[in-house]
């Protein structure tokens, strides 16, 4: 590397920090003259995770935790010092919101799939119909699909439809926000694509890879941290504010190749110079700054959900809420503007004071985006109508806060992993030392994200080391 090596990371959300951070952890290892800038358009750093503090509780405007085993999110926690802060989810039962009921999902059902006969057998959820026709993936015979199938068609496939809409799609289109017949099964859970050609049974798969039950309370899968994830953001912030640049309220305009080198252009009219470029923004950024290159088209024809969520504050008194759980997902498209519920105060008891609950609804998916759009007033009417049907709501809430998230859920679509896989490659040719990283391209999680900005920085060290030896 030379005196005049300069990385410009290109959003500050987890990925653009996790790339920073690792870009300069490196160079400091080293010994590396290595300068960093971070641009992130917005006000804040932090992207999607935002944490507010209101009269004792603790609010995730955005995702509220990651799992346990993305190891990468926990590793990047231990490097900034927030290993002890970090706190496991309470578990309890789960319910599906199907009609004007609340069921629990049977004992045993591992991402909707079954594992325990007995409590799926007397689950009211399915029809004796329904539990039939899931009953026939103990026989189904493997398919041969070449190439990539939708999440939708591979489950269908395999236990039937009822199930499928009763169990799995709201599940998973919960952590997506997708049409699962349209969302790409080698891009989310390519490892069941795996199991079933290893056991041919879905049901007899998750079986063999169901943990054993250890003695006393289940412990939860997922992490958050105790003062919020924003906490995350404030010290990666920190310790990139020692040696590094950070431009927030700064929009890049345009990247430019010059020679071996990179004009980064921006919106206030100033230029960067830079011998790598991390394009950690949203795909239709990245797609735009690149608009030049035809490669990119793809990127830019990706279509993103617009969904909100709401926090709703209550005192005990006001809520019956006696279900020993820690909140429900809604199976039954149309008749409900939620599509899921937490019970926040349940889940992560140290979010909320003594004698308070705190619950956080979710509106929007594919084709039904309208409500997200409408005022603050009429979405929390219509999440508290919904809610009012199957828990007793004496009171308003003390307090609501709407976020919404607008085109900020990448939809993966069949043939995503091949059509990343091309413009990553296609962009390493034209541009090398410019990368693409971040939920839009190979997976939507904290975790996914920042292993994806670490990979960034690997990537644009390596890049950085060749071009001092061909130099």
């Amino acid at each position: 590397m030379s005196e005049n090596d300069h990385a410009v990371v290109i959003g500050g959300g987890i990925t653009g920090l996790s790339a920073a951070f690792y870009l300069q952890k490196e160079a400091e290892k080293k010994n590396l003259p290595l300068m960093i800038s971070l641009v992130e358009a917005g006000e804040k750093l932090g992207g999607k995770i935002q944490t507010i503090s209101h009269n004792g509780f603790l609010i995730e405007k955005g995702p509220d935790s990651f799992l346990k085993r993305k190891t990468s999110a926990v590793d990047l926690i231990k490097e900034v010092g927030l290993e002890k802060e970090l706190v496991t989810n309470e578990t309890g039962q789960a319910y599906i919101l199907k009609g004007s009921e609340l069921y629990p999902i049977p004992e045993g059902a591992m991402m909707g799939i079954p594992t325990k006969m007995k409590p799926f057998v007397h689950s009211r959820l399915l029809s004796v119909k329904g539990k039939a026709r899931a009953a026939c993936d103990l026989v189904i015979p493997r398919a041969e699909v070449n190439g990539d199938q939708s999440v939708g068609s591979f489950f269908r496939r395999r236990l039937g439809n009822e199930l499928v809409d009763s169990f799995i799609e709201p599940l998973l289109s919960g952590i997506y926000a997708s049409d699962i017949d349209e969302l790409s099964l080698t891009a989310t859970f390519p490892h069941f694509q795996q199991l079933e050609k290893k056991h041919r049974s879905l049901i007899l798969a998750m079986q063999h890879s169901r943990p054993s039950k250890q003695a006393g309370k289940d412990k939860g899968q997922f992490f958050t941290l105790k003062r919020g994830l924003f906490s995350l953001v404030e010290a990666l912030e920190e310790q990139l504010l020692k040696t590094q640049q950070i431009l927030v309220n700064t929009a890049a305009a345009s990247i430019q190749k010059e020679g071996k080198q990179y004009n980064v252009h921006l919106e206030n009219g100033k230029k960067l110079r830079a011998d790598a470029v991390v394009m950690a923004s949203p795909h239709h950024v990245s797609g735009n700054l690149l608009n030049q290159y035809d490669f990119m088209r793809n990127i830019k024809k990706m279509k993103a959900a617009t969904v909100a969520n709401v926090a709703l504050g209550f005192s005990e008194s006001d809520v019956t809420l006696d279900q020993d759980g820690t909140g429900f997902i809604v199976a039954s498209k149309g008749e409900y503007n939620i599509t899921a519920c937490t019970w926040t105060h349940k889940k992560w008891p140290h979010t909320t004071p003594e004698g308070k609950v705190l619950m956080r609804c979710f509106v929007g998916r594919p084709g039904e985006e309208e409500i997200v759009q409408q005022s603050d007033k009429k979405i929390v009417e219509a999440v508290l109508k919904d809610l009012k049907k199957v828990i007793p709501i004496r009171k308003s809430p003390a307090f609501y806060y709407v976020t919404r998230w607008n085109e900020a859920m990448p939809q993966y679509s069949v043939g995503h992993q091949n059509m990343v896989a091309d413009v990553k490659e296609k962009l390493k040719e034209e541009m090398p030392g410019v990368v693409l990283a971040g939920s839009s391209y190979n997976g939507i999680g904290i975790g996914d994200c920042s292993a994806q900005g670490k990979q960034a920085a690997e990537y644009v060290l390596e890049h950085l080391k060749q071009k001092k030896l061909f130099h």
